[in-house]
């Protein structure tokens, strides 16, 4: 029983105090005066009874009633009621805190008469009690305010006196009827269970106000302990809101700070650092918006707002769904037929307070399922005196699947939860609803999940439960309370409220009390029962675990372990692998340990050092490869197995297990030491009390017949605890002390075996004193990163630890000091005496000191076992003048990301990781080694790639996936998409390491170029002595004569006639630079000209630049010849090639013949080149065939000087004429003129041709907008505003298009500013129909937009600017950065679904390649349409090359050649300067630059075309290729400096004819011209090009645009297939093999072998055999291209005389017959099939491009007549017993077989009957279940040489056509 109230205060309005400022309340009386024993007065009552603040209103308000709970320091609850009226004030000098201003004060008594009061002051009854009853104590305050206000006649005294003797039962359900003697009559309705919270309808109203998703997010919020605020307008909301949160906590209890209104004055507690429920009136808002970590709900507006820094976890799916839906159906029951046409009559909406109870219900069952099996996770550690229990939170959470679930986690963690072990773990207690909802068969709720209607009734019926624990008594009892009368509150005479007498209260409370004491309550006694134990964890999911074919699975492990066992060697070798692979299933490693103890007690410990290192590895392996939440369980398994498996190593000296398994983290893991201590200690007392002997007096309740071995310990605790009352004294104490010896018995053994696995073998390695943080385990699990383990347990040592000191004694000290702290923790918690502890602690640095000495020994005897066979070292061949420069570390090389080395996505054996050595060669880094799995065999794995390449090389630690340990690696990441990911092995010290990188490092970056491979091959380089780098900026006559010199030392340049006149030639070339003049110029140095005829020395540097591919081309072109003046040459050329850069003094990065408007002089030009960045000036580089029409590129413009030739700048300029600015700029204005005048105006007039309408269709917009103006001379020109033309979409718009590459997106009107005001039409312009028929400028200049701004095209030049968005080298090194990461992943991706793509698509790789091939594509439109085109980007020598080039390959079928590509390359590429060494990173002084793959970008665009385009190219993708793997690869000399002056200066440009000796280095193109003439391998057999259709147009969208498979193909077989050398070699390998194997069947792995090798396609097959057969007819071989020569025109001719050579559409000029294929029908001509041109009927493909070709005739000619010369349905029947099936029969005389299909569309062949096998056809019978309908007469039977087939057709007549047909065949063969 318990007091129905403790005290009754009254407060007023404190008038002293008013005065400064904030009203505040004071305690006018309180009874009884004396505190109760047991119940201290509440503190700060009076701030509470106003939360909002004491002040002073101006009217009259209602009374007001809310409950307050205040927390005492005890944690118990007190319930303050609050009743407040108002009173008028009579006293005003405090009227200052009046809330309205106060005028009038001083009217109040005017004329004496006595005003109504105009000021009220609060006051509050409040009544305290422990008794949470709000309504009964509302009851009881408005009655004493009843008495008070109607002034009814009994005395306040007495109803006071009443509230304290009143006593009330806790619980059980009763009714209690009281009153306060006023003519009232009150019922206290007591809860059934008082452990359950009491609601009413608060839950219910909550949800009304804040709606499902926010409650749920409080909900989580408070048990993830985050801080919650709530605020309403109304304080009884505030109370009932945080009522409702706590109890949907239950069974959890809330302890932290829960304060549902709190004051004004407190408002500080919200930045307490604790979590907490407050609730605060809204007038406070502001206050509390900027808290930052505080959860906030808006009850009245029905929000919650989550700080950004709050990341709240959710509830676990599938809970969470499962909770909302729930919720929903309760909440919103006509939802579900809210849609139903005929949706069924209302029905009244539940009852608030059972809708309560029914959300209620829903929360209920969310924690029984959230904590379902919690009690198969608890520790029992002590039954006696009293139980000690531990939660193992791992295994909980492990068993639940919910390791990585963050919101249980915290859960767990949190203080709620303790509260709930400690009150809800001991076996023995009183159980409540949850107890019984928990220990629920999992099935049921299965059941419930799956039918709402079940769900629904569960629900109702714990709804019902909760609804009848509050209000158990169908029938209320009558109740009557007087309420006051309506209105009295604002009468306007009323007295104060009285003060009270206290004398008489204490009087009848002293008589009450009194009175009730001699009647003694009689209390019930708790009923105590056994808890449920409910069913075991079951994961959340209830996905079993993997179903992957774990028996199997547990066989190899068993199978294994019996090997091991039997010393079978051999058998475990080849099981040991899988074994491994095995244990990373969990009932693998169950099995592993089960298995070992097995053997333990077989006595089977004693091991061979062969079966202990298996042992070890497989013990190494479980714990390693467990993940987190199985951990503890696999490591307390193999705990005992550790300390009994040992070997002998000396007479005396044993190795132990544990020895050899320090290494894994979890051994230093504190925690996983106290549970396992723990479940140790809790299966030793259950033995304790299962062996009790009966005659003790303990009569154990369980009938005999059940098993005693099935009771648990908490079966047994649960039974103790019952009985123990009943013990006596002294049988009690025996039980405690011996369960206490029992605990200090385990906590020795423990500190031993800590001991054991922490003193480490080699104790200079101490794990615990290293002070790297636990967590940097590269992935979740607790893999191993470091050999030694990261303390999980370093940060919390003493100051000592820090120091890593290999020291013994500092190692013992640490050890000592974790066991220590471990003993000290466990022991307390389980009760062990002092004394104990006191004496265990003596022992710990005994038994560590004991196991450092037994360790020496056996450290000491294990370094002398001999070392394990390790598979011997391959050496890989190497190129000629490849060396040695490391000689191999013995590696593992681990996998990396790409998954199909490891044979898991195709199948077969895992071919990585391979066992080997690391080699550093001068050229390359090679791995070579064995796979380590013996199902593989012993073909050698390659990985290899050039030092050139290497983009990063780092350090990292990798675990071995064979020994189990880790170990130091080596992380290799090439440019040519490579990685070799190597541990090193033990044997291979850091140092070595170390050594290896250096080399490496001076490799990569060499000297000077010859120490490059290219020339150091084979040759030992004379030194060459540079000019200093410091140099390189000096006067160019310094640098001319270093050329020379450096040339002469290098004995490359021709002298002319002697040295001397070469010398002076050089300079005085370098002088004259400086001082030329010409007419044009006004500069006015006064030397004349040099006369324009070239002197005999220097024509020997003429006759080599005259021998460069580029004059080559020029001359292709029709450029003319070299000139050096104005003077016109007599074919009336516009162009002239001019040698002004021979010795390169106009521009360092061009070629040294440039090709320039004829009109300009060579002495202009330096003008000129001073406006271009780099001196790169407009030069001309193609021509257009047909329309004449050039292409020029120069880099972007200096944006000082361009200011001349756009803003039409005043000829005669008053600037002092040396100013070179203005000269400049005039020049370049004039020599833009001389372009435009040399360009050749020539348009297609016919509409079709002009541009292609795929993308000019916003280039000729309605002419009406257009203004035009007439020059004189001029040839007809439009002046176009830009942005009428070009932002309209079309063309330029997508240019435009802003993709994510570009920053600033193009604003339309830039046009507009570009082009200047609009110019009015002259009057009668007579030109309108010349501007009509020309719809486009005659040049075009496209340019960065941050140079063409502010522009202004002079109105008289036919010219247009165009702004170009493009990829910058940054954005390109940024995104091939990701793209090689995305194909050589270093580690193998989580998310295997999409992960490449993915990262494919993130690098923007292909986005880069559609903008270059868009840019492309338009300037090829331009040109072809008779526009001159200049391309005038960044320095004129990354994107312009690329642009330029493509353009050059699109419109010009000489460069899709062999040869032709190798100009393009030499011209545009080498010649103009693109710095291949500072862009592929290749020199010294590029290092920090990173790797900018401009080429390669250009070369993927070249394969996209190809791909598109398989007929236009000579050369094949491999050509591709091979130029993409050596431009890096520093192999080949061509592509080592960045332009032809340097290659000048290193006297590489001109070979030398005369000297032999001199030639160093080796060239590419000589390299592919060789391999050519000797074998197909660059040839293109489908190449045949269109003579109409010259211009290629790709599609260049992005989903036509393919990923290249030089990004991701490899071949471990060889390494890279691009370094030819190894050619003989192979072809020798070849054919050993072909002789070993006599069977036709090959296994080819896509990612081993090389596939185009393994599967050559047709020809390639055909040209090999021809060359075997010449071989053994000892013909001399035929050239290749001679072969295949012959074989196109012997096509040619059977084309032509079979006929079907249709004359307008076949083009004959290939080796294929191509009739009008489409597009995707060429491409599929690539996949030749074997069987179509010789026996052998693999399909094959050309040159690896497809693995699954199908054959030629399916891809592209399912139809056509000549190959089905007749065709039809027939019924086959199947093999013996099998039905009849009708198939679609085709019957093909060029292929000489009948093959049939599942239906006539079907355009893959099921099978073929080859007719060359048939023996007969004839008539025959037909057969059992042949089809129903058909004549006997339609059966007819074909014999081959091996089976029969039956056949039958539709009727008789097309069986017999058929049988003829056939016959006809066999016949005709």
């Amino acid at each position: 029983m318990a007091r129905f109230a403790d005290y009754f205060i009254v407060v007023g309005y404190d008038q002293e105090k008013a005065g400064s400022g904030e009203g505040c309340g004071k305690i006018i009386q309180r009874f009884p005066k004396k505190d109760w024993e047991g119940t201290a007065f509440p503190q700060g009552v009076e701030m509470f009874c106003q939360p909002g603040g004491w002040r002073m209103y101006r009217e009259r308000k209602a009374p007001t009633f809310f409950t307050v709970v205040l927390t005492d320091i005890d944690s118990d609850r007190h319930y303050c009621s609050c009743l407040t009226f108002y009173e008028a004030e009579v006293n005003l000098q405090g009227s200052k805190s009046i809330e309205a201003d106060g005028d009038d004060d001083e009217e109040a008594e005017e004329d004496g008469l006595i005003q109504p009061a105009q000021v009220f002051a609060p006051k509050s009854l409040i009544l305290v009690s422990r008794l949470d009853y709000p309504e009964i104590f509302r009851g009881c305050l408005g009655l004493i305010y009843t008495v008070y206000i109607d002034s009814l006649s009994f005395p306040l005294e007495g109803l006071v006196a009443n509230l304290f003797i009143f006593q009330v039962p806790v619980a059980g359900g009763s009714q209690k009827l009281f009153s306060l003697g006023a003519g009232d009559r009150q019922l206290v309705q007591t809860p059934l269970n008082d452990t359950l919270p009491v609601t009413c309808k608060s839950v219910a109203l909550l949800f009304q106000q804040l709606g499902i998703q926010n409650v749920l997010s409080l909900f989580c919020a408070v048990l993830t302990e985050h801080k919650v605020l709530f605020h309403s307008t109304s304080y009884q909301r505030l109370g009932e809101a945080s009522r409702a949160l706590e109890a949907l906590m239950f069974p959890l209890k809330y302890s932290y700070p829960y304060i549902p209104i709190l004051p004004s004055r407190l408002l500080e507690v919200l930045s307490s650092p604790t979590p907490f429920i407050i609730g605060v009136h809204s007038m406070f808002q502001s206050e509390i918006q900027d808290l930052l970590d505080v959860i906030i709900a808006d009850l009245d507006g029905g929000t919650i707002k989550i700080p950004e820094c709050i990341h709240l976890s959710l509830l676990p799916e599938p809970l969470l769904h499962q909770t909302q839906t729930a919720l929903s159906l309760v909440l919103h029951p006509d939802l579900e037929i809210a849609d139903n046409a005929f949706p069924p009559p209302r029905t009244a909406p539940s009852n608030l307070k059972l809708l309560d109870k029914e959300v209620r219900a829903v929360f209920l069952r969310l924690f029984a399922q959230l904590f379902q099996g919690y009690r198969s996770c608890l520790q029992l550690i002590r039954i006696h005196s009293e139980p000690v229990i531990h939660f193992h939170k791992t295994a909980f959470l492990g068993q639940r699947g919910l390791i990585e679930n963050d919101f249980l986690t915290k859960v767990l963690d949190g203080m709620a939860f303790a509260g709930f072990v400690s009150e809800r773990g001991p076996p023995y207690r009183a159980c409540d609803l949850f107890d019984e909802l928990v220990a629920l068969d999992v099935d049921s709720v299965k059941k419930e999940e799956i039918s709402p209607a079940k769900l629904q009734k569960h629900i109702r019926e714990l709804s019902e439960q909760l609804y009848r624990n509050e209000n158990p008594n169908p029938h209320m009892a009558f109740q009557k309370v007087p309420r006051p009368s309506e209105g009295s509150h604002l009468r306007v005479h009323q007295v104060p409220f009285p003060l009270l007498d206290d004398e008489k209260v204490e009087k009848l409370l002293q008589e009450g009390v009194a009175k009730h004491t001699s009647v003694h309550p009689s209390t019930r006694p708790e009923r105590k029962c056994v808890v449920p134990a409910g069913p075991p964890v079951v994961s959340i999911l209830c996905k079993s675990g993997s179903v992957f074919n774990s028996a199997r699975r547990l066989e190899v492990v068993r199978s294994c372990i019996s090997f091991i066992f039997d010393n079978k060697i051999l058998e475990t070798e080849k099981t040991l692998p899988a074994a491994l692979r095995a244990l990373k299933g969990k009932a693998a490693r169950q099995c592993l340990t089960d298995e070992l103890s097995l053997h333990v007690q077989q006595n089977r410990a004693i091991l061979d050092h062969q079966q202990f290192d298996y042992i070890i590895r497989m013990m190494n392996c479980a714990l390693q490869d467990c993940s987190s939440s199985e951990e503890y369980a696999v490591a307390s398994a193999l705990l005992p197995l550790s300390t009994a498996f040992y070997r002998k190593l000396a007479a005396g000296v044993n190795q132990f297990a544990y020895t050899c398994i320090q290494d894994h983290p979890i051994w230093t893991n504190q925690q996983f030491w106290e549970a396992t201590f723990y479940s140790e200690v809790q299966s030793q007392i259950r033995a304790l009390y299962l062996n009790t002997p009966q005659e003790k007096g303990i009569i154990t309740a369980r009938p005999k017949d059940v098993d005693e071995k099935e009771q648990t310990a908490m079966d047994l605790a649960a039974e103790q605890l019952r009985s123990w009352p009943s013990l006596s004294k002294e049988r009690q104490q025996e039980l405690v002390k011996n369960e206490e010896s029992t605990v200090f018995s385990q906590a020795i053994h423990y500190a031993s075996l800590m001991v054991y696995l922490l003193v480490p073998l080699d104790t200079s390695k101490n794990k615990l004193l290293r002070n790297a943080p636990a967590t940097d385990w590269e992935s979740g699990s607790n893999s191993i990163v470091t050999n030694s383990i990261a303390g999980s347990v370093a940060e919390s040592f003493d100051t000592e630890s820090g120091f890593e000191d290999s020291e013994n004694s500092d190692m013992a000290n640490s050890v000592v000091r974790f066991v220590a702290r471990f003993i000290d923790k466990v022991c307390t918690e389980s009760g062990v005496t002092q004394e104990h502890i006191k004496s265990l602690h003596s022992m710990i640095p005994g038994i560590v000191a004991m196991q450092m000495e037994a360790l020496e020994a056996v450290h000491r005897e294990s370094r002398r076992l001999p070392p394990i066979q390790k598979p011997k070292i391959l050496r890989p061949a190497l190129l000629p003048g490849e060396e040695f420069v490391s000689e191999g570390l013995r590696v593992l090389l681990d996998p990396d990301g790409r998954e199909e080395a490891t044979g898991g996505l195709l199948g077969g054996p895992h071919i990585l990781p391979a066992e080997g050595a690391l080699f550093l060669t001068t050229y390359r880094i090679i791995f070579k080694g064995i796979p380590h799995d013996p199902l593989v065999g012993e073909q050698a794995v390659i990985r290899a790639f050039p030092v050139s390449t290497l983009t990063k090389e780092k350090k990292i630690s990798i675990q071995n996936q064979l020994q189990q340990n880790m170990q130091e690696g080596l992380q290799l990441r090439s440019a040519s998409f490579q990685l070799i990911k190597v541990a090193f092995d033990e044997e291979v010290s850091s140092e070595m390491v170390e050594i290896f990188r250096k080399h490496l490092q001076r490799i990569r970056y060499p000297q000077s170029i010859f120490t490059s491979f290219a020339f150091a091959a084979g040759q030992t380089a004379p030194q060459l002595i540079l000019p200093k780098q410091k140099e390189r900026n000096t006067g160019f006559r310094t640098l001319s004569k270093t050329i020379v010199k450096g040339a002469k030392r290098a004995g490359k340049i021709t002298m002319g006639r002697g040295s001397q006149t070469t010398l002076k030639k050089n300079d005085r070339g370098s002088r004259m630079t400086w001082h030329e003049d010409d007419d044009i110029s006004i500069s006015d140095d006064g030397e004349p000209p040099p006369s324009s005829t070239l002197r005999a020395s220097e024509k020997s540097t003429m006759e080599q630049l005259v021998e460069q591919s580029c004059f080559r081309d020029y001359q292709r072109l029709g450029f003319g010849t070299i000139t050096a003046s104005s003077s016109r040459s007599k074919s009336g050329e516009q162009f002239r090639i001019t040698a002004v850069n021979r010795l390169y003094s106009l521009c360092r990065s061009y070629p040294g013949l440039l090709v320039v408007p004829q009109a300009v002089q060579d002495s202009s030009l330096h003008k000129v080149a001073r406006c271009y960045r780099h001196n790169r000036l407009p030069v001309v580089c193609w021509k257009h065939p047909h329309t004449k029409a050039v292409l020029l590129r120069s880099g972007g413009f200096h944006g000082k000087s361009v200011v001349g030739l756009f803003k039409s700048q005043n000829p005669s300029s008053t600037a002092p004429a040396s100013s070179s600015d203005s000269s400049s700029s005039l020049e370049q204005e004039k020599y833009l003129q001389a372009i435009l005048d040399s360009i050749p105006i020539y348009f297609k007039m016919n509409g079709n041709n002009t541009l292609s309408n795929r993308s000019l269709i916003g280039l000729s917009p309605g002419s009406e907008r257009r203004t035009s103006r007439i020059p004189k001379m001029a040839p007809v020109h439009l002046d176009i505003p830009f942005s009428n033309s070009f932002t309209r979409g079309g063309m330029w718009a997508s240019l435009r298009s802003s993709s994510r590459l570009s920053q600033h997106p193009m604003v339309a009107d830039v046009g507009a500013r570009l082009a200047g005001k609009d110019l009015a039409p002259p009057a009668g312009s007579s030109s309108l129909q010349a501007q009509l028929l020309k719809q486009q400028a005659a040049f075009y200049v496209f340019g960065e937009k941050s140079h063409l701004r502010g522009l202004r095209v002079d109105s008289s030049l036919n010219c247009e600017l165009v702004p170009v968005d493009f990829a910058d080298t940054r954005q390109v090194k940024a995104s091939f950065k990701k793209l090689l990461r995305a194909c050589t992943p270093s580690a193998t991706s989580s998310d295997p679904d999409d992960a490449f793509l993915k990262a494919l698509g993130d690098s923007e790789w292909i986005l880069q390649l559609h903008k270059i091939l868009q840019l492309a594509l338009t300037l090829v439109e331009l040109l072809d349409s008779g526009s001159s085109v200049l391309l005038s980007l960044e320095d004129g020598w990354d994107m312009t090359t690329q642009v330029v080039s493509l353009v050059q390959l699109l419109s010009d079928p000489f460069y899709r050649t062999l040869e032709g590509f190798q100009v393009l390359l030499e011209k545009e590429w080498l010649s103009f300067g693109h710095k291949f060494s500072q862009r592929s990173n290749l020199s010294p002084s590029s290092q920090g630059s990173g790797f900018t793959p401009i080429f390669l970008q250009f070369l993927d665009c070249v394969h996209q075309i190809l791909e598109q385009h398989p007929l236009e190219f000579e050369f094949n993708q491999y050509y591709v290729k091979f130029l993409a793997y050596h431009h890096i690869s520093n192999r080949f000399k061509n592509f080592l400096l960045d332009s032809d002056y340097e290659r000048l200066e290193h006297g590489l440009l001109f070979e030398d004819k005369g000297d032999k000796q001199a030639r160093r280095g080796i060239c590419i193109w000589e390299c592919i011209n060789r391999m050519h003439r000797r074998s197909p391998i660059f040839f293109n057999y489908l190449y045949s090009p269109s003579e109409s259709e010259v211009i290629l147009k790709p599609s260049i969208s992005i989903p036509s645009l393919d990923k290249w498979d030089f990004f991701t193909d490899e071949t471990l077989s060889t390494g890279p297939c691009y370094d030819w050398r190894m050619m003989a070699v192979r072809s020798e390998s070849l054919e050993e093999a072909e002789t070993i194997s006599n069977s036709k069947r090959r296994i080819v792995w896509p990612c081993y072998s090389s596939v185009s090798r393994a599967q050559p396609d047709a020809i390639t097959k055909l040209l090999a055999d021809i060359e075997k057969l010449e071989g053994k007819l000892n013909q001399s071989a035929e050239r290749w291209q001679t072969t295949l020569e012959r074989v196109r025109i012997s096509i040619q001719e059977d084309l032509k005389q079979e006929g079907n050579l249709r004359k307008q559409s076949v083009s004959i000029s290939g080796l294929i017959p191509t009739s009008s294929l489409q597009a995707f029908q060429r491409r599929s001509m690539l996949h030749l099939p074997d069987s179509s041109l010789v026996e052998d009927r693999s399909t094959a493909t050309a040159n690896g491009i497809n693995r699954r070709a199908a054959t030629l005739y399916n891809q592209f000619t399912p139809k056509s007549e000549e190959n089905r010369s007749y065709e039809g349905i027939l019924y086959k029947r199947g093999a013996l017993l099998k039905g009849w099936k009708p198939r679609w029969f085709v019957l093909d005389i060029t292929k000489h077989q009948l093959r049939y299909y599942d239906t006539g569309e079907d355009t893959n062949c099921r099978g073929h009957i080859d007719l060359a096998e048939v023996e007969s056809v004839m008539i025959a019978a037909p057969t059992i279940g042949t089809p129903k309908h058909i004549s006997e007469k339609a059966f007819f039977d074909l014999k081959t040489s091996k089976r029969v087939y039956n056949f039958c057709a539709s009727d008789a007549p097309s069986a017999q056509l058929w049988m003829d047909k056939i016959q006809n065949c066999i016949s005709d063969a």
